[in-house]
């Protein structure tokens, strides 16, 4: 992976990344979590015709919960059963979060892209094309990928 080290060649103006649209992580046990941040946190679960059809058929399969915030975020729960942490002591920090999602306006996601091909950010994949809009994903300068979406 190539790391961003190098002055920026071009850049997205300030406030063009305009909030975060939704955070994904991944959860060991898919049934408490939910009961965690749907319950305990009183976060509300999408249901029905309020869940994005990309992801209608894996929250059948319970392979993802979506829970809204009031401010419109969005939090997806990904099951990946087999994960563990790398210690039983929970006050150990490590983290679970499989990637941050911002949104864009429409009229600037092609800018993003070209910018982060300019500052030769890895890039997984393609721009992709959903019925909840664009997106492109790519990774921080860790690791951490990162999606810039658009509706």
């Amino acid at each position: 992976m190539k790391i961003v080290s190098s002055p920026a060649r071009s850049t997205l103006p300030t406030g063009a990344l305009s909030r975060l649209h939704h955070l994904a992580l991944n959860v060991a046990n898919m049934a408490a979590s939910r009961h965690f941040y749907g319950k305990i946190l009183g976060l509300h679960e999408l249901t029905g015709v309020e869940v994005p059809s990309s992801l209608m058929e894996l929250v059948r399969q319970g392979r993802v919960a979506n829970f809204s915030l009031p401010d419109g975020t969005i939090l997806d729960l990904f099951a990946e059963p087999d994960l563990s942490p790398p210690a039983v002591d929970p006050t150990v920090q490590f983290t679970r979060a499989n990637h941050l999602a911002f949104d864009i306006a429409p009229d600037l996601f092609e800018l993003a892209v070209k910018v982060l091909r300019d500052n030769d950010v890895h890039i997984e994949g393609e721009p992709v094309t959903r019925s909840t809009g664009r997106g492109i994903y790519c990774y921080d300068p860790d690791g951490f990928m990162v999606e810039i979406r658009c509706n």
